[in-house]
């Protein structure tokens, strides 16, 4: 069986303007064309990030195309290097997942009981459900999802991602 096809979302945190353009440029160097774009969002939910920097900002791109969902731990072991080339101390954090019609899903490298593992040292979380035409989420929903910030982008790449598989059915 194939696996499903995704729309590749892929988030990150940034400390300012040149390293928002570096991520960027990198996500397109590994995994194509960007469709869509976030706007940029202050992240201020959690110190967790702090050794990145004092003051960060979340944004959020989406990928040209359907993408298998088995790729999520390729996507993840890739966003890893390109943090490891954001300097010897790492400046950015690049967190890949999919959003299709039902999920969005996120890879981690941290495990925890609602995480399930899938191979090479990552995990797979199922961050926000799409119920009754809106997005909604867990108890253990990350506080700024659960906020419904993102919301108006997800909704965006799921219509991307509905209008990519009715163009994928037109045409088989």
């Amino acid at each position: 069986m194939a696996p499903p096809l995704v729309k590749l979302l892929v988030g990150f945190l940034f400390p300012d303007e040149a390293f928002y353009r570096w991520t960027i440029d990198g996500i397109s160097s590994l995994w194509g064309s960007v469709e869509r774009r976030s706007p940029v969002y202050p992240f201020d939910h959690t110190d967790y990030y702090r050794d990145i920097s004092p003051v960060l900002y979340k944004a959020f791109v989406s990928i040209e195309g359907l993408w298998p969902a088995d790729q999520l731990v390729r996507w993840k072991v890739q966003a890893i290097a390109l943090e490891k080339k954001s300097g010897h101390k790492r400046k950015i954090n690049v967190d890949p997942g999919y959003v299709d019609g039902a999920r969005l899903v996120l890879a981690s490298t941290k495990d925890h009981a609602h995480r399930i593992y899938i191979s090479e040292g990552i995990f797979a979380e199922v961050t926000l459900r799409y119920m009754f035409g809106k997005w909604v989420s867990y108890d253990h929903t990350f506080p700024d999802f659960k906020s419904g910030l993102y919301d108006d982008f997800l909704d965006a790449v799921r219509r991307d991602w509905l209008s990519d598989m009715r163009k994928r059915r037109t045409l088989q």
